[in-house]
């Protein structure tokens, strides 16, 4: 027989475990036929969809773009999966707005910086630990993106990599999917899905 001081811990955590399985209900942001849901360019030669996939393109003249979604979020959890197709990969997900987790080559840095927080002014103030034992580059990479006001948490393959706090980060905004600018890349993303909490 257990005693009451394990049985207590037990169903505290059991409820623990159940309440945070409850937070995060997730949703798809991405329906896999077209872009309903996103702020799609009007002239939009970056952004195609193909077979449930999602797929990122340079432009001839290698014009930047961000894929904005139209909800705005607080606290939330995302998670996606993304490959490298070609080129000088420079990508990420903009969180509500401003602050991003990046994925790909940091142009600053000219080396790659999966995972780990871009934040303006300040550049990477952490990297992401673990990052290139984990990334496939010819296969599918599975991402959790966790934001908890402007605390973020990032996991890439099922490993937590990264934790920052933002000094700077907004209290809501949009998600956005970057298509960096002077850059000839391509990078494909499916099973975007996004819980609250």
């Amino acid at each position: 027989m257990k005693s009451p001081r394990i049985l207590i811990c037990t169903v505290a955590f059991a409820a623990l475990s159940s309440a945070l399985v409850a937070q995060e209900k997730f949703e798809p942001v991405f329906n896999g036929k077209d872009l309903s849901g996103w702020k799609a360019p009007e002239k939009n030669v970056w952004y195609l969809v193909q077979d449930g996939i999602l797929q990122l393109r340079s432009s001839e003249d290698k014009k930047g773009s961000v894929l904005w979604t139209e909800k705005e979020y607080e606290n939330f959890v995302m998670e996606l999966e993304f490959k490298f197709i070609s080129g000088t990969i420079d990508s990420g997900v903009h969180v509500k707005s401003d602050d991003q987790i990046q994925i790909g080559i940091s142009g600053s840095l000219k080396r790659d910086m999966t995972a780990s927080p871009y934040i303006p002014g300040k550049g990477y103030p952490v990297e992401a630990e673990g990052v290139k034992e984990l990334l496939k580059m010819d296969d599918w990479n599975q991402m959790r993106i966790e934001v908890r006001g402007t605390e973020y948490a990032v996991s890439l393959n099922g490993k937590k990599v990264m934790t920052y706090k933002s000094e700077s980060g907004k209290a809501k905004g949009p998600i956005g999917l970057q298509l960096h600018g002077d850059r000839d890349m391509a990078i494909d993303y499916r099973n975007l899905k996004v819980g609250e909490l």
